[in-house]
């Protein structure tokens, strides 16, 4: 149904992780770094290339950049350390940039952060337009800027450039499938993980109380055409027990699983229907 793809989730060593992703029939990337001031696009492009596996976005760090903060220096920092990212991103052929619309907790008038993001999301926008690229600004949980699909649409309403990235398990008060016919055709790319509607956990589809059919039908309706890009650590979270560490190997055949509208053949996911049962 879609192309596979999966965030690097900080992930290394990088040339390992492309041999994983090729020989398990994952196409697609997410590069995703805390930290981008090491590092080597170059090397990346070159295993990208070698590899097959295609660079489809790349997650802009958001520890401690704010460009919905109050404070003009703050939201100037955090855009030049995204202006010089995306500028080494798209030089190597990444065309999608993942934003969060701020940081947490969001202090003061709510109102004001969301005009100060929607205006930094603008200028993100300019620096991608010169280069051939889009901003995705991506739905966020709890306090952050972007918890609605109100907020969302308030954020992306007023530049056309401004495109979302929909994380599946960010928004807790409305279904993920009721959110994609709202937002429609400004989503480009997707996070796909799944959850319990009480706070994210980047669960693995089928761990969580999401609703995958329905999923599929709202994204079918918005013609949606981009990468089925999961966004899971292979280490456990604290929030589930799994027994071991999940492999590329997980990702295909539960995306298979996924699009085939098969059951879930993760041993986890079948000890937990046992015991429902």
């Amino acid at each position: 149904m879609y192309k596979i793809g999966l965030s690097s989730c900080g992930k290394k060593p990088y040339t390992k992780l492309f041999e994983e992703f090729s020989t398990n029939g994952i196409t697609e990337m997410e590069i995703s770094e805390d930290y981008y001031d090491e590092f080597d696009y170059r090397e990346i492009y070159r295993l990208s290339e070698e590899s097959g596996v295609n660079l489809w976005s790349l997650h802009l760090p958001f520890w401690y950049n704010d460009i919905s903060s109050c404070d003009k220096e703050q939201r100037e920092n955090a855009l030049k350390i995204y202006f010089e990212i995306i500028k080494k991103g798209s030089d190597i052929g990444i065309d999608k940039f993942i934003v969060h619309p701020s940081f947490e907790p969001v202090m003061g008038d709510r109102n004001e952060h969301l005009k100060h993001s929607r205006d930094s999301l603008s200028k993100l926008a300019d620096i991608c337009e010169r280069s051939g690229s889009v901003i995705c600004a991506e739905d966020l949980p709890r306090s952050c800027i972007g918890h609605s699909a109100e907020e969302m649409k308030f954020l992306t309403s007023d530049d056309n450039r401004i495109k979302i990235c929909f994380d599946t398990n960010h928004i807790t008060t409305e279904k993920p499938e009721d959110i994609i016919r709202v937002l429609a055709d400004k989503i480009v790319t997707l996070h796909v993980s799944d959850f319990d509607f009480i706070d994210e956990r980047h669960w693995l589809p089928g761990e969580g109380q999401i609703n995958w059919n329905a999923v599929f039908e709202a994204l079918k309706q918005i013609e949606y055409n981009g990468v089925f890009m999961y966004e899971i650590s292979y280490e456990c979270p604290e929030t589930i027990t799994r027994g071991r560490k999940l492999t590329a190997s997980d990702f295909t055949r539960n995306a298979n699983e996924l699009f085939n509208g098969k059951e879930f053949t993760f041993p986890w996911i079948i000890q937990k229907r046992k015991e429902e049962r």
